[in-house]
């Protein structure tokens, strides 16, 4: 039975002894971080010892745009890299990309060459090592089987990986104690098109840099010894959360398996309700599993930082230092994978779905975005004053304005059918995409605007770290006195400012970061456009931009992006009514979300910048509509096929058994009332399913004969998702009143407390 297969896994649950892994020594000691992090990384360190000098100064330049790289440097590096990982028991290598799938996709092959030679009319093999700069440098996938929006036909298969310069090389576990060489790449069609996520972000990268450049030759120097700012980058910090359950368990949940989420399950007596669970001790099998996940992601060059219980049970996060943007999208695509492989070491299964659980917290991937110089200037750093922080002011309006003239294209971003259940839900961001600026910068703002003096918040003492601050005195004469931010932080809002940074909440941990990233730095460019073109005309024939010009084109933009700051309750009704006033799209389902990719003042933008082709966008928007019909139509098959197959079958043998007890009570002269009163009530619940589930195959069928892209993605969310939530409701109120022993999954409880 099934209760037997639920009871022997959580037995071995707490039989099986935990996994032992030895941490790298060095001196009869742990080594420390410092001496393991990235010794499985390629990096510009070892590349220098590795490449002659005229080698390594060429791909230097080649890596800031100032050269194509030749066929001598190519070979070069590749003979290099060959030796490095070899060296390192690497027998294959792979360009590793990232398709349109929120995942990542590798071709291995293997190093090995065989050189033919003749001698005396037989012909000879040789057995060779070898990696030539052409195979370092592209690939060649087949471009048909991963998703094109229509972009490409199954006949016209050729497509390219191509190797990304800025992103190391590194290497991964392979199978008998050997390793993998991992080139991070592109991926483009035949024709050039992108057919990846990572194309359109550098793409995004290099226009937002282009616009900042712009923006900071404008204004000057800040100081007569300030060094020249020659170029910019976004950084990203992403705090990935995910569920850890036991393995065994999960293999019995075929919703798990097959969707990511349970499509049945009601919640336990004890949850999160009593909030005990975040930051709380972490237990011991996890703490193993994150231990171990951590060294193999600092061997490879990963800085993760923070590890932590969340706020639901079983639900943890983990959160690395910022980097360069483009960097740490690759670094959470491996924690990633990490975090999978190392869960299954543990007898452990890791769930990234943004909602596996109803009722309880789902996942995000916050995502902390900023603007850094190559002088190592962080351009959202207020400073103690931003009140006169001109710089840092352009910036944040250009920022606010991106929001204001793009806030539905953000949202379509962050839209998937998994992160829908998760947005508006009381514990993520609504589909309202409005900034929190915090007490003292909004009032910074404020007094620009009604040109009045700044309020008083206290006197500053972290001046290069904080927006001021003042000291709170906790009345314990042991305790020392501690620095309080201005600002407090506010959780519910999807773009909230958090010191001298963005922390964009709202997108799911699921996804990869590439495209909402994207979207962002392409806004944010276009905004910026517009801050240069009315500072230009302010300033008029001056050489650098005056404090008065700076404030008036300010003052301008602060006006014109007030409606989508605020700093309240996000999840409150009364937000929604108050962002209807001002004219904020509330977009609460994906089919109205991907639209917006094909509204004329978004689509326009991303045309001009160069980011995304007029295809390109098309077939995004394609995809995106495909893949949220699929993911729903799976879900609907899943679910229909638990309930049939497994959940009326077992209530079907409940129902007899309650009334064969009950007529052989009636026969023996005992009390019947007890069986036939279960009897009476699981009834209509049980016919409540059938019902659900004849509905739920109607909509399958008429699902199914749908062409149209568009009508097939609101059918799915107007239909398919309805009739799902009907069929579940009846089904979790069965599951609180069948007898234990016939219920066929693991239910919720066993799956929070089994780790």
């Amino acid at each position: 039975m099934a209760s037997d297969a639920r009871s022997t896994t959580i037995a071995e649950t707490i039989s099986r002894e935990g996994r032992n892994v030895e941490y790298p020594q060095k001196n009869g000691r742990p080594q420390w971080i410092s001496e393991i992090f990235g010794q499985n990384v390629f990096s510009l360190k070892e590349m220098s010892k590795r490449l002659p000098k005229p080698i390594y100064s060429t791909f230097l330049k080649q890596i800031r745009g100032n050269e194509i790289i030749d066929k001598t440097t190519a070979d070069a590096i590749a003979h290099a890299v060959k030796v490095w990982a070899m060296e390192r028991g690497a027998t294959h290598f792979t360009h590793w990309f990232q398709p349109q799938t929120d995942s990542t996709a590798e071709k291995h092959d293997s190093f090995l060459t065989l050189k033919c030679t003749f001698r005396g009319g037989y012909e000879e093999t040789t057995a060779l090592d070898t990696f030539s700069g052409s195979q370092l440098l592209q690939s060649e996938p087949d471009a048909s089987s991963f998703p094109s929006g229509g972009m490409r036909s199954t006949f016209e298969a050729r497509g390219y990986t191509v190797w990304d310069t800025k992103s190391p090389m590194f290497l991964q576990e392979g199978p008998h104690g050997t390793s993998i060489l991992y080139v991070p790449s592109v991926f483009i069609s035949y024709n050039g098109e992108a057919l990846d996520e990572k194309t359109v972000l550098l793409r995004s990268s290099e226009v937002l840099a282009k616009a900042t450049m712009e923006l900071l030759d404008m204004l000057g120097p800040q100081s007569e010894d300030e060094e020249r700012v020659k170029h910019v980058h976004t950084t990203l910090g992403t705090e990935q959360e995910y569920f850890l359950i036991d393995r065994g368990l999960y293999s019995l949940r075929p919703d798990l398996k097959i969707t990511g989420r349970t499509l049945l399950g009601g919640l336990p007596p004890r949850h999160q309700q009593l909030e005990d669970h975040y930051f709380g001790k972490i237990p011991t099998r996890i703490l193993a599993c994150m231990s171990e996940c951590e060294m193999e992601l600092y061997k490879l060059g990963v800085p993760v930082k923070t590890r932590h219980n969340e706020v639901a049970p079983a639900q943890f996060e983990l959160a690395p230092i910022f980097e360069e943007a483009m960097i740490a999208v690759d670094h959470n695509l491996i924690t990633m994978d990490v975090l999978h492989r190392i869960a299954h070491r543990h007898k452990l299964k890791v769930l990234f779905h943004e909602k596996p659980f109803k009722g309880v917290n789902g996942s995000g991937k916050h995502c902390n975005w900023s603007m850094s110089t190559d002088t190592g200037e962080n351009l959202l750093e207020p400073t103690a004053h931003p009140e006169t922080n001109y710089r840092f002011l352009l910036f944040l309006v250009a920022i606010l304005k991106a929001l204001a003239d793009h806030g539905g294209l953000l949202r379509a971003g962050i839209a998937s059918a998994s992160n829908e259940h998760r947005l508006g839900a009381h514990e993520a961001p609504p589909g309202i995409i409005s900034a929190f600026m915090g007490d003292h910068l909004d009032d910074v703002l404020n007094s620009i605007e009604e040109d009045r003096p700044l309020k008083v918040f206290g006197s500053s003492q972290f001046h290069s770290v904080r927006v001021g601050g003042t000291v709170l005195d906790l009345k314990v004469a042991s305790l020392p006195n501690i620095a309080r931010d201005l600002t407090d932080r506010n959780r519910t809002s999807p773009f909230a400012f958090t010191g001298n940074k963005f922390e964009f909440r709202a997108v799911g941990s699921k996804q990869s970061v590439s495209f909402p990233m994207t979207l962002l730095n392409s806004a944010v460019a276009s905004s910026l456009h517009s801050v240069v073109a009315d500072l230009k005309k302010q300033k008029g024939d001056k050489k650098f931009a005056s404090d008065d010009d700076m404030r008036a084109v300010i003052k301008k933009y602060i006006i014109e992006t007030k409606k989508v700051r605020f700093e309240g309750d996000n999840y409150s009704d009364a937000w929604v009514q108050e962002a209807k006033k001002r004219g904020l799209p509330n977009i609460d389902n994906c089919p109205d979300a991907f639209a917006q990719l094909q509204e004329k003042t978004n689509s326009s933008m991303l045309h001009k910048l160069g980011v995304f082709s007029e295809s390109e966008l098309h077939s995004r928007y394609h995809i995106l509509m495909e893949k949220y019909a699929k993911d729903i139509q799976i879900e609907a098959e899943t679910l229909r096929t638990m309930l049939v197959q497994h959940i009326l079958p077992c209530a079907f043998q409940y129902r007899r058994e309650l009334a064969e007890g009950a007529n052989l009570l009636k026969a023996s002269g005992s009390d019947s009332t007890p069986e036939l009163n279960a009897l009476k009530e699981i009834s209509p619940i049980v016919a409540g399913i059938q019902t659900a589930v004849g509905k739920l195959e109607a909509a399958l069928d008429e699902f199914i004969k749908i062409e149209d892209i568009a009508q097939l993605a609101k059918a799915a969310h107007d239909s398919l998702a309805v009739h799902m939530e009907e069929a579940r409701g009846h089904a979790d109120t069965l599951e609180r009143l069948i007898a234990n022993k016939h219920w066929p999954f693991p239910k919720y409880s066993e799956l929070f407390l089994n780790i």
